[in-house]
């Protein structure tokens, strides 16, 4: 039987964990870009888009993301279309990120005053002028806390995606596991990881919350 020292156990670990934060920065990324879209038209007050938005929302919150991962890599392909487990993760956890940075950014949208939207209109500004220059500003500022909030959880949902066998950090965690027989040891080496990149959000978090109260 091969020997692991706990350097060797701690080094392929961190190996592992250079693709759950990749992972995490493309679904911020692309969720971002996103929800982005979906809270721009939603804001637009087109009957059609916000009732086709609400059910997207409520699909992609109402369902476990795992579910979501499996239909992502098994069901795309019985429509032909085959995937890898590294792109099924970048589409679910994507489409599932998107409906919560939807749902953040419309409700710092609709917690500004609405009598800005009016002062607006009576100046005979557009709506795209509107968002730009008066409403986006003021949301973006109430929004970066619980962005960066929820960033935390998306690098905790992407230990899901060793579900489908991608090798990221749980998945590498699982794989030592079965070959070092110290479970202890090694999901300890994890859970300290996901601490290291974890940690540091939720401050940065709460720092930008506190501040925010505090400026108001």
């Amino acid at each position: 039987m091969m020997q692991f020292t706990d350097w060797d156990i701690l080094r392929s670990l961190l190996m592992a964990a250079r693709w759950t934060i990749a992972l995490s920065l493309v679904a911020f990324i692309g969720g971002g870009v996103i929800g982005l879209l979906l809270t721009v038209l939603r804001s637009s007050k087109h009957v059609a888009f916000g009732r086709v938005i609400q059910l997207y929302v409520e699909l992609f919150q109402g369902t476990p993301l795992l579910m979501q991962l499996f239909l992502c890599f098994f069901g795309l392909s019985l429509f032909g279309i085959e995937v890898s487990a590294w792109t099924a993760a970048i589409i679910a956890l994507t489409l599932y990120s998107s409906a919560y940075f939807h749902d953040i950014w419309r409700g710092c949208i609709e917690a500004l005053p609405k009598g800005q939207w009016e002062a607006c209109r009576t100046l005979g500004l557009t709506y795209l002028d509107t968002m730009r220059y008066v409403i986006a500003p003021q949301a973006a500022q109430l929004a970066i806390a619980p962005t960066v909030g929820f960033s935390v959880q998306i690098v905790k949902g992407t230990a899901l995606a060793s579900i489908i066998g991608f090798v990221e950090l749980t998945k590498a965690g699982t794989m030592l596991n079965n070959a070092t027989f110290q479970p202890f040891k090694v999901f300890a080496f994890v859970a300290i990881i996901y601490f290291i990149i974890c940690f540091p959000l939720s401050a940065l978090a709460r720092h930008l919350e506190k501040r925010q109260n505090v400026s108001r």
